[in-house]
């Protein structure tokens, strides 16, 4: 071993020991906690859920602006969930944070066979397939969506079922096949819309729902093929919109105007000079 493998390795062991170290420390906060503060001992797992939904959505807030101090923060908040969750559910007698833990290990282990095993894979493609075949046969799923909370957002949820399902070969051949699906569903969207303002058909508010949705899952599926997460996607268009809409309102204000009080014209004016600035 040469120097700077040894070096690499010395530093490995003593960042896993203060690693380790500091984890500990967390689990013995957290008996602690259950034994000595009225509102930790009362939660429960139920109770918590709520709360950890919130947790998510501050870490994914705090991705998205690229506040890595809040990143960390946000991540240490969900760690701590983690083991209240697991720590109440060892009152219980139901496991303990070494099952959870235990038991992510194994399922990485049987994950990743082209790590631990003699699988052979050219690309994260080819990883994500694997994934979701070794789900339906080692792990023996029953369903390839069975892994899709129906409480997921439906953006997130739309997405994470279409990657399922490509995962074990059920998608389009290429991205023109897919874009073509999105044109046909515009056109089916229209007219439908078209129906109900000229009341010749049953263009009904439920029609055009189905069609909407039916748009907005095939956009989705064409994000996926020109590799585009769809959820930050629309993150960034709130962002600006939201940026350029502050603008308006500023502007407004200092003119001495309102928003209310003023015409289409005078706010798209305004509207037009918020697209030229920087954020």
């Amino acid at each position: 071993m040469n120097k700077d493998m040894e070096t690499n390795s010395q530093k490995t062991v003593v960042n896993s020991q203060s690693s380790m170290e500091a984890f500990q420390r967390l689990l013995d906060i957290m008996d602690r906690l259950r034994v000595e503060c009225p509102w930790d001992r009362k939660q429960t797992i139920e109770s918590l859920r709520h709360l950890t939904i919130e947790e998510v959505f501050e870490l994914s807030q705090a991705i998205v602006d690229e506040d890595y101090q809040d990143v960390r923060k946000e991540l240490g908040d969900i760690i701590m969930h983690i083991v209240f969750y697991s720590r109440i559910a060892q009152d219980r007698n139901l496991f303990t944070i070494d099952d959870v833990i235990n038991g992510i290990c194994e399922k990485l282990i049987i994950r990743h066979p082209h790590v631990f095993g003699d699988t052979s894979v050219k690309s994260a493609e080819e990883v994500a397939d694997n994934w979701e075949k070794i789900k339906l046969t080692k792990e023996q799923n029953r369903s390839v969506l069975g892994g899709v909370p129906n409480a997921l957002p439906e953006l997130v949820k739309a997405y994470r079922m279409q990657e399922k399902a490509a995962g074990v070969g059920f998608d389009w051949e290429n991205k023109e096949q897919v874009w073509e699906k999105v044109e046909e569903e515009i056109r089916e969207l229209k007219d439908e819309i078209r129906e109900r303002e000229m009341g010749t058909g049953d263009g009904n508010k439920e029609r055009i729902t189905e069609e909407f949705g039916d748009l907005m899952f095939a956009l989705v599926n064409y994000s996926r093929f020109i590799k585009v997460n769809p959820m930050d996607a629309l993150e960034v268009a709130n962002k600006k919109f939201r940026n350029r809409f502050n603008y308006v309102e500023e502007k407004a204000r200092e003119n001495g105007k309102s928003l209310v009080d003023m015409s289409l014209d005078e706010m798209n004016e305004l509207w037009e000079e918020a697209k030229k600035v920087s954020y």
